[in-house]
């Protein structure tokens, strides 16, 4: 049976009370949470929901209303809407144990959102799930990608400022992500010859180098090489244009440069129902679309949309 992992993330957000609300519901796997018990019956307890903890044990079989458990302490307890630097090493610490767990017994982690700056306050250099999980299981160069329905969209360049994104470009970079992204799609997401459009840098695709020449220099000839090789990649092509219908109906996923450039896009068209894979890692990893939401929490008005969809992507990939 199919083993999904569960960490809830920041204790103060939406995440615990999301996987409480997501374990109502009936599962085809075997779904599991590495997260403080006390934390999640506290959290069923205050939305008046009955959850039954079960000590998690390969092979179990769980009933609606019932949810596998590893057990993680908290440092300290975690109050709704006040998140706290003390319970930064716990989190992580759920972290490292569903890796453990997942490549252990095969199975995937689905994440709940986590708080970057408070894990940076209890003095933790911390830059997002997708850098932390390609550091614990030795992956050199994760590629982030978030689904909705059919568009998929994935990143050159992930948590960095502005003012870094163009020196951080570099046809090494772009070639090594194509590559992880066109090796994914066929292996994970089953697309025999993927279709991969992939977006310039600069505005209009730097415009024949009146508008940069990283394009033209450190873009193109990746691509070039790319279809020497038989792949079905167009591009550098203006990120303005890359998501009408009539481009996205001739591609399986877009390759974007950095972060804001693709995924304001993706998530005006399927937020809520969007989910974040980390692609290049030996595991599945699938996580939400969305924040912490510390003004929802505790207050049982979260959408768990995009947990369910991030759930059942989890649950595809293993069984494909």
């Amino acid at each position: 049976m199919a083993l999904i992992f569960h960490t809830p993330g920041e204790p103060a957000g939406i995440g615990p009370e999301l996987l409480v609300a997501l374990s109502r519901r009936p599962c085809s796997g075997s779904r599991v949470a590495v997260a403080s018990a006390q934390l999640l019956k506290a959290y069923a307890d205050r939305l008046g929901l009955s959850l039954a903890l079960v000590p998690f044990q390969e092979g179990q079989t769980l009933a609606a209303g019932q949810l596998g458990v590893v057990d993680v302490p908290l440092t300290i307890p975690g109050v709704p809407g006040q998140p706290d630097p003390a319970n930064a090493a716990y989190v992580l610490t759920c972290l490292r144990e569903a890796v453990r767990l997942a490549r252990k017994h095969r199975g995937a982690i689905v994440t709940g959102p986590i708080h970057k700056a408070t894990i940076n306050d209890a003095g933790i250099a911390f830059s997002g799930h997708t850098e932390f999980l390609a550091a614990q299981t030795g992956c050199d160069l994760p590629v982030m990608m978030l689904v909705a329905d059919s568009l998929r969209v994935a990143l050159v360049t992930t948590h960095l400022p502005l003012r870094d994104v163009a020196a951080a470009i570099s046809s090494a970079r772009v070639r090594a992500c194509l590559q992880i992204l066109h090796q994914d799609l066929r292996a994970k997401f089953g697309i025999a010859n993927p279709r991969i459009q992939v977006c310039g840098l600069n505005p209009h695709a730097g415009e024949s180098g009146h508008l940069g020449h990283e394009d033209g220099q450190l873009i193109a000839p990746v691509i070039a090489q790319a279809q020497q090789q038989g792949w079905l990649v167009r591009g550098p092509i203006p990120a303005d244009t890359a998501f009408t219908p009539h481009a996205l109906s001739r591609c399986d996923a877009v390759l974007c440069m950095y972060h804001d450039q693709g995924l304001p896009v993706l998530k005006h068209v399927g937020f809520g129902r969007a989910v974040n894979v980390t692609l290049g890692l030996p595991l599945i990893r699938t996580s939400v679309d969305h924040g912490t939401a510390f003004d929802l929490a505790g207050r049982g008005l979260a959408d768990p949309g995009s947990l369910i969809a991030a759930e059942a992507l989890a649950l595809d990939l293993l069984n494909s």
